[in-house]
């Protein structure tokens, strides 16, 4: 692919793959199954993203695969190559995120074509938390301004309780925008998207649940900035307001609290209070513990996001690991029940923290074995150790052990997390 393919729109992507098949524009919205006016707006560029759906379907109708549509802006900032805050493959979401505005309220947005519903949003939002979960970072990226798009018209298009459910899933829609851009380091973009979640969990069926919600990506924003004391104080304060009855609460409801004290601890160790990260974790797992003994009639995956026991060990070696204690961080670590309940990045997130503890005791047989858990990482989930500054201050310090003896493998490490410089 050319550069300017690589620069080209949407639309021109789908004319340049229409026109050698000897396709119209009527004859290719007969075959997708889409309107054609769709069509027409998208090669004119009056629309310069689609649906999910729509991408499928005139990606099957024209023989490729739907990644050929999307070009490759979104990976290349997911790979970090672009160089600067303004690449193109965040150009369409920071359109949705922070639209063109002037004076008498004029808002330059997306042309909309409808219709949507309660339905369709709902499986996007899980869908994209679904790519996200599995570091399909580039996809997110390439799904979110068409679903913030449609989750802010649906709340046009409906009323009542249909509405509350509405803002319910546009908070959802904007707190996906905030993870992803929190993953990618654009932290101040995150931090509008977040806030624009909060404002519609206001307005939800259920402001407390969504918003706690919310306020959990936004303790990883304020946690990600160093502002540990105003990260402790919003934790502590969302989980007292949402304390749950334990002999009454849902999973849900476990989880959301037990969320919140866990990002509470992650700040107040990385503040020097160790009693408070303590006292946090010691509450979170009493919430685990009780979520185990539960059945689960109620069990979300967007709005559980893995928490379990397992999940409270993770964080107990990351405290050992901040603190300064690399063999107490390894003894935990070894005492953790194998579990696949938490995502794959929190358990990807651990390894680097297993990583950390052998570095920080410095033996040779350790930093061997950092070695392995970082080479691993780099095998099975490249994508998201790219993306992590933590990463690349381990694998420069594992490179500085082995200054003469580096072998292809690391040397492949050290340029994925951009540490070759080192």
């Amino acid at each position: 692919m050319t550069q300017n393919q690589e620069l080209s729109t949407l639309g021109d992507r789908i004319g340049r793959l229409r026109r050698p098949r000897g396709l119209t524009q009527e004859q290719l919205a007969e075959v997708a199954g889409v309107s054609v006016e769709t069509i027409r707006k998208l090669e004119r560029n009056d629309r310069t993203t689609a649906r999910v759906e729509t991408m499928n379907k005139l990606a099957r109708a024209l023989g490729v695969p739907t990644s050929a549509l999307h070009g490759d802006s979104a990976e290349a900032t997911v790979r970090r190559e672009a160089g600067d805050d303004d690449e193109l493959g965040l150009i369409e979401l920071r359109r949705v995120l922070t639209p063109a505005r002037g004076i008498g309220g004029l808002v330059i947005a997306e042309d909309f074509a409808g219709p949507i519903t309660v339905d369709t949003v709902t499986r996007a939002v899980r869908y994209a938390d679904a790519l996200y979960h599995h570091d399909e970072y580039a996809a997110v990226l390439r799904a979110l301004p068409q679903l913030l798009t449609d989750a802010r018209h649906l709340i046009r298009d409906v009323a009542g309780d249909d509405q509350a459910v509405a803002y319910g899933l546009l908070s959802g829609a904007y707190r996906m925008a905030g993870k992803t851009l929190l993953q990618l380091r654009r932290l101040d973009l995150a931090h509008i998207a977040l806030s624009a979640s909060l404002d519609a969990a206001e307005r939800s069926s259920d402001p407390s649940r969504v918003g706690a919600m919310a306020v959990r990506s936004m303790l990883w924003l304020l946690t990600r900035q160093a502002r540990f004391g105003d990260a402790s104080q919003l934790a502590i304060a969302t989980a007292d307001a949402i304390e749950p009855r334990f002999s009454r609460a849902t999973p849900v409801a476990l989880a959301n609290w037990g969320w919140l004290l866990l990002y509470g601890s992650a700040a107040a160790a990385r503040d020097a209070r160790p009693d408070d990260a303590r006292e946090q974790l010691d509450a979170a797992e009493a919430g685990a513990v009780r979520l185990g003994q539960l059945s689960m009639p109620e069990w979300d995956d967007v709005e559980m996001g893995g928490f379990s026991l397992a999940k409270v060990g993770y964080m107990r070696t990351e405290a050992a690991v901040v603190a300064g204690e690399p063999g107490k961080a390894l003894e935990i670590a070894a005492r953790i029940e194998p579990s696949t309940v938490p995502t794959p990045s929190c358990r990807h997130r651990h390894q680097l923290d297993v990583a950390s503890a052998h570095l920080q005791k410095g033996t040779a047989a350790d930093n061997s074995a950092a070695g392995e858990v970082l080479l691993g990482l780099g095998r099975t989930a490249p994508t998201w150790l790219r993306n992590q500054r933590l990463a690349g201050d381990l694998v420069g310090q594992l490179a500085a052990t082995r200054r003469r003896a580096m072998g292809e493998d690391l040397a492949q490490l050290t340029a994925l997390v951009g540490a070759d410089h080192l």
